[in-house]
């Protein structure tokens, strides 16, 4: 201070012909005792009642009165600079702080008179937070002092990390101000307590600072901690003096400095002999040279005299502290404020007129507000509106250099934003990459946060499962019906699409009985054709074969159709041939047996044939049936035109992995069976006149063999049905169902055609001496074949050859042998 005034006072530009004092008292760094100290600034504006008073001869006494100040420079701890704040604020006398930075001095209502050189501890704060942030810190710690410096540093950091958001408290110490080590042991406890907070916020002050490393070497914690310091720990020694180890890897905080080359040359020339006006510099040059002046001094009797010749700089080390910049811009901010104030008060008069005399506190304020020079660093000095300087600080880390070994290295800047370079930090413990304090790990992809109450940077990583997908990093949300999670569960992807390939298995072996069935079914019809007037062929019932093999040819094709790729076409054709080729099987299977029960059981009761048993009729009955299935087919095209869709229920499985979307008709499972319900109930028709006509003579007319064909298909339909419907929920459910569906349809098909053709191409092909005319019979020896069936003895033994023993009506000779007794043969026999 005493260098900056000497500089002032001989710079002729600057207040000419106005010298400067200044009346500089001690705080010891204790608000109470500052406070008494600052009593002294305001005796000059204390107006005293001397009316009581009287000298011992009666006169009044004259009182020298007090030189005015008009300004105060200091303090440097915050709690000092409040204190008096709120006195020299009674009086209006403008106070320019040079160290305290606490953010509650920026309250321009309660501290309107306070401005500083330095920015306040929101900015540092601010710089903290940015810090933290920018090494991924999300989860730290903070430790302040007691009273307004740290509890405020604090509470500012604190409020400025709940504005950015994603930083958490993991806990928020106080150092007591009577402390003991057992109070920094257990602060480093409770550190420890949350393990994962490495990062931990320090505002103390340069003994609590060494304390806190102490605890931490005691505790044999040395490197765990990030410790970030305020600007009291700065770049200073002082704090850590031989316990560098536990310091190492400290990111510091010092407002923006710069060493100031003519205060060096000018202290290091300050003697005893040369600064008798600073009543302090004795007791700097003892505890410097660590050597002791007089008797009364506090140093012990050990102590070496001193000379008085040592040389600071020489004698001792020498390193500026790192307030002196800041110590002179507040100086010089005063001056400039005094100097502007007198060029415009005074313009007529070079040194102080009776207006500036006059004017109070107030206006100087104005003044000091509004100044703007270059400061002893080169960096502009200003005042915001609340006093404030602007925020500007190196930052620091203390790492190992092999060259200088441990020491302090700038390793960025903050002003306003943070300019920080990571390449030049250095980690304890050897660690090569920046580490960790997190409250939780980062969640894998595909899982999501789910945040702990209160504490928005704890949480617990939770999988999307299922068909979830990740939109953020705190939802899982379900894709819609179509699609699944991609791998990872960052979005949404189609889900492919299938069809039954004519490749898969479920497919070769249905195609592979089609197409057995309808080569067999066309080398039949080619047969028939080839021997259309054959016996054989006419004895089966031409007209009505033709059909039945039709509809057993269409019960073969529809495989094809099943497994065909869907569209519009091919969902038309399964409507309309599903249940078309089994009706038009068992329609003209229900007409064959149908005549002959009316055949038989009218010939029970009369010689006269029953109506429609001719070829014709027999057509136009079969023809009916169809009709009705045409009929339903045409109403579901009315009602529910043919389409094809998507199904992705059938193969949701619980592994979207695994998902498809089926391509298939728009065809439920219960209009199948309502499409094939129609051909099942001529099949149980069938089946009953099958049974109905059991006894008629073996052979006639096909009647025992379309019995067991509608046996066995009964057999195979009623295993469909459980099959079918059982697999309704299955994955499997498109392949099963198509494969059940068409090998029930080629089984039936292929029953109908062994059972009812095949021994008949068997007869024509290779055993043709069977097929000839045999004698026709006529309707009067039906009628006495279906009179005597009844009689006739099953024993084998009066049924040689198979043939049926019975008598015969239509010979008129009574006396013939063969009208006594005669073994006749149905074969073949046209009714």
């Amino acid at each position: 201070m005493m260098y900056a005034l000497d500089q002032i006072n001989g710079d002729d530009e600057l207040l000419p012909n106005v010298t400067l004092g200044a009346r500089i008292l001690d705080t010891c760094s204790r608000d109470t005792y500052a406070l008494e100290q600052s009593l002294t600034f305001v005796q000059a504006l204390i107006q005293k009642d001397t009316s009581d008073v009287r000298c011992t001869n009666g006169e009044p006494p004259v009182f020298v009165k007090p030189e005015k100040v008009v300004g105060v420079i200091g303090a440097s701890a915050s709690s000092v600079s409040i204190m008096v704040a709120n006195i020299l604020r009674l009086f209006q006398i403008p106070q320019i702080s040079y160290a305290s930075t606490a953010p509650e001095l920026s309250d321009d209502r309660r501290y309107d008179f306070f401005s500083r050189v330095v920015p306040p501890d929101s900015f540092q704060a601010q710089a903290m937070v940015d810090i933290v942030k920018t090494m991924g810190w999300n989860y730290v710690s903070t430790v302040a002092s007691e009273g307004s410096y740290g509890e405020k540093g604090v509470d500012a950091f604190m409020q400025l990390s709940r504005e950015a958001g994603g930083i958490c408290i993991a806990q928020s110490l106080k150092i007591p101000h009577d402390h003991k080590s057992s109070d920094f042991d257990k602060i480093i406890r409770q550190l420890l307590d949350t393990r994962y907070a490495r990062a931990v916020i320090l505002f103390a002050s340069d003994e609590d600072i060494r304390g806190i490393l102490n605890a931490s070497k005691r505790a044999d914690q040395v490197g765990h901690f990030l410790w970030i310091g305020s600007d009291s720990w700065g770049a200073k020694n002082s704090p850590i003096q031989h316990l560098e180890d536990a310091a190492v890897g400290a990111i510091t905080i010092l407002p923006k400095r710069a060493t100031i080359s003519g205060f060096d040359a000018y202290f290091t020339s300050r003697t005893l002999e040369n600064n008798r006006r600073n009543v302090w510099f004795a007791e700097y040059w003892e505890e410097n040279f660590n050597c002791k002046l007089m008797s009364s001094s506090k140093k012990d009797e050990s102590s070496r005299k001193c000379t008085g010749q040592e040389r600071i700089g020489i004698d001792s080390k020498y390193e500026q502290e790192g307030k002196v910049q800041f110590v002179i811009d507040a100086v010089y901010a005063m001056a400039h404020a005094l100097h502007n104030m007198q060029r415009d008060m005074c313009p007529e008069n070079s040194g102080i007129c009776p207006e500036m005399e006059i004017a109070g506190g107030k206006k100087l304020l104005k003044y000091i507000r509004s100044v703007s020079f270059n400061g002893s660093a080169g960096t502009s000095v200003t005042f915001n509106r609340n006093g404030d300087a602007p925020g500007r600080y190196d930052l620091f880390q203390y790492q190992w250099n092999n060259v200088t070994g441990l020491g302090y290295r700038m390793i960025g800047q903050w002003t306003e934003t943070l300019q920080l370079h990571k390449e030049d930090m250095q980690w304890p413990r050897g660690e090569q990459e920046i580490p960790t304090s997190v409250c939780s790990l980062p969640c894998k992809t595909g899982e999501r946060k789910k945040v702990v109450k209160g504490m928005p940077c704890c949480w617990h990583c939770e999988p999307c499962d299922g068909y979830q997908f990740q939109p953020d990093e705190f939802t899982c949300k379900l894709c819609s019906y179509n699609m699944r999670p991609s791998a990872n569960r960052t979005f949404c992807q189609p889900i492919p699409i299938i069809k039954l390939e004519w490749h898969s298995p479920w497919a070769v072996i249905p195609v592979f009985l089609a197409m057995l069935g309808i080569i067999a079914t066309i080398f039949v019809m080619a047969t028939f054709i080839r021997y259309n007037d054959t016996p054989i062929v006419r004895a089966s019932g031409r007209e009505l074969s033709y059909v039945l093999l039709t509809g057993i040819f269409l019960c073969y094709i529809i495989t094809f159709l099943m497994i065909a790729k869907p569209d519009v076409g091919v969902c038309s054709f399964r409507r309309i041939f599903l249940g078309l080729g089994m009706c038009i099987s068992y329609a003209a299977l229900l007409t064959k047996t149908n005549r002959i029960y009316r055949i038989f059981e009218q010939g029970k009761k009369s010689v006269t044939p029953p109506r429609l048993i001719s070829p014709t009729s027999q057509l136009a009955i079969t023809s009916s049936l169809i009709s009705v299935q045409l009929l339903g087919v045409l109403i579901w095209f009315g009602v529910d035109p043919p389409n094809t869709i998507i199904d992705y229920d059938e193969q949701k499985t619980l592994n979207p992995d695994l998902a498809r979307g089926v391509l298939k008709c728009d065809i439920t499972d219960l209009q199948i069976i309502c499409s094939l319900g129609y051909s099942i109930l001529l099949m149980v028709t069938c089946t009953v006149y099958a049974i109905k006509t059991r006894g008629v003579p073996e052979n006639f007319n096909e009647a025992k063999p379309i019995g067991f064909t509608m046996y066995t298909t009964c057999i195979v339909w009623l295993a469909f049905i459980p099959i079918f419907f059982g697999t309704a929920q299955s994955a499997e459910k498109l392949y099963i169902q198509t494969t059940t569906l068409t090998i029930s349809m080629n089984l039936s098909a292929s029953v109908a055609l062994g059972m009812l053709y095949m021994p008949k191409v068997y007869v024509i092909i290779f055993h043709p001496e069977l097929n000839v005319q045999k004698r026709k019979r006529s309707f009067k020896a039906v009628v006495t074949a279906a009179t005597m069936s009844s009689r006739l003895s099953h024993k084998a033994s009066d049924r040689p050859n198979g043939e049926a023993k019975t008598e015969l009506c239509e010979n008129v000779d009574p006396s013939s042998p063969a009208a006594k007794k005669k073994y006749v043969s149905y074969n073949n026999l046209v009714i």
